[in-house]
């Protein structure tokens, strides 16, 4: 398998080359060169794996050049950290089927790649005898599950963006409470869009990222994509055991990274076992009026009770866009290059036909994502975060086209216990990585929204 870049600049990669670049060197998002499909004796064969071997079986179908074995230690040992047997449960509740990901150790689905892939830079650093400092920019949970994979790792320090008083509570307390020697939180006086800018122009400085060995944790990391891929399989594959041969995902995004991975399983399984991905928003809403009306526009970033879908420019829809251009890295780059310069994409009838063949999309209001929260616990007792409750409002549209509907459940709702509180009148249950976390010792360091500023301290404290 190989790999190029969405903007056509870089020479075909290897799976190991990849994860290390992160961020294409021509500015583009890494995909792999095809998508591989699936027959019938393949799928008989996954429908019988746990979830470890099932993700060993996808991940083989992308990586060619680390030996089964060395692979299979590292997903068997990314996976033993999360407390349920299954490691994404699939439970009916009420109406909808609602595929837990939060079962890892910070209690959200960026667990389940990141947990992978701190074992994974890991892995590689050691085998080429390499440093790496890793920089992200995180909405809320991203950050703390990075830090959670590479927290105490050899070869690896990391430097975390999030927007200052923007991440909820907890989260910024699950980021900000890991005090190892490895670990750099930087809260930015912005907003995500620009923690995620900033990370994005750095990265686009060739010569700083190579002096200070930058490399990537968002989801601009094909390998994070690949991870995720793995869930939607293992959903399908649990209602195929009930006789169900089609099923819908809801799937609340700001970043269309998660969604992605939908479309690739997708890719892989077939669009006749997928019909249709539903893409939920919250009033953050630039990826609903693409699906809706073909406009990719920036608007203000709104502070909502969902924050890790607070986001205006989304990071991996550059990897969408290769595919609905016509897998034409000219044309991604020119639209690439309107879009800085104008912050706006416009798409005629036909692509916008095509977009419709694979996403419908909703954007849902706060008041909707309380009133859902409340409405769901009252008839069914089961307690949805705010990011899951907007996924579980879209998923509730699709419920007459005679499919399963499988909800993508992001987070614990302890992570959230304000919002969550004000919609059924008392916080939910606190688990155990939760406990004691206030009165952790805490590391942060406050910057304003400037790369020079950021520049500095990655400088000064990097591994080199």
């Amino acid at each position: 398998m190989r790999y190029i870049s969405t903007r056509g600049g870089i020479t075909p990669l290897s799976f190991k080359e990849t994860v290390l670049m992160g961020l294409a060197e021509d500015g583009g998002l890494i995909l792999p060169e095809a998508y591989p499909a699936v027959d019938e004796e393949v799928l008989s064969f996954w429908s019988r794996l746990s979830y470890p071997e099932l993700a060993l079986e996808v991940f083989s179908l992308f990586v060619d050049d680390i030996p089964l074995e060395d692979l299979r230690k590292l997903v068997f040992q990314a996976y033993a950290t999360f407390d349920h047997p299954e490691i994404c449960p699939l439970v009916r509740v009420g109406p909808v089927f609602i595929l837990e990901l939060f079962h890892g150790p910070t209690l959200a689905f960026k667990d389940i790649a990141l947990q992978f892939l701190g074992g994974l830079f890991e892995y590689l650093l050691l085998e080429r005898g390499a440093r790496m400092n890793i920089l992200g920019a995180t909405s809320g949970d991203t950050g703390s599950a990075a830090i959670y994979g590479v927290r105490g790792r050899k070869n690896i320090n990391i430097f975390i963006l999030h927007p200052h008083g923007r991440v909820s509570p907890v989260q910024a307390l699950q980021m900000t409470t890991v005090t190892d020697a490895n670990v750099f939180n930087l809260a930015i006086e912005g907003t995500f869009d620009d923690c995620q800018a900033i990370v994005k122009a750095i990265f686009e400085d060739l010569a700083f990222k190579r002096r200070y060995h930058l490399g990537a944790v968002n989801s601009i990391n094909w390998a994070r994509v690949m991870a995720q891929v793995v869930y939607y399989i293992w959903a399908w594959l649990r209602l195929a055991e009930k006789g169900q041969s089609a099923v819908f995902f809801s799937v609340p995004t700001g970043n269309f990274g998660d969604i992605f991975a939908g479309y690739v399983a997708r890719r892989i399984l077939g669009r006749e076992r997928i019909p249709l991905l539903m893409l939920a928003t919250n009033e953050n809403d630039i990826l609903t009026r693409f699906v809706n009306q073909g406009d990719y526009s920036l608007g203000k970033v709104v502070s909502t009770i969902s924050p890790s879908m607070d986001i205006q420019v989304a990071s991996n829809f550059e990897r969408y866009l290769y595919h609905l251009l016509g897998e034409d890295p000219i044309r991604v780059r020119e639209a690439m290059e309107v879009f800085s310069r104008e912050g706006r994409l416009r798409f005629g009838p036909e692509e916008l036909a095509r977009v419709r063949e694979d996403f419908a999309s909703v954007s849902v209001s706060q008041e909707e994502t309380r009133e859902t929260i409340a409405s769901f616990y009252q008839e069914t007792g089961y307690v949805l975060d705010p990011h899951t409750a907007v996924g579980v409002r879209a998923g509730l549209r699709l419920l007459d086209r005679g499919h399963p509907v499988v909800c993508l459940a992001t987070a614990h709702p302890a992570k959230f216990p304000e919002a969550v509180a004000e919609a059924i009148g008392h916080p939910p249950r606190r688990p155990p990585a939760l406990e004691g976390l206030e009165e952790r010792p805490r590391r942060v360091t406050i910057l304003p929204a400037d790369i020079k500023a950021v520049k500095e301290f990655v400088a000064q404290n990097a591994l080199l």
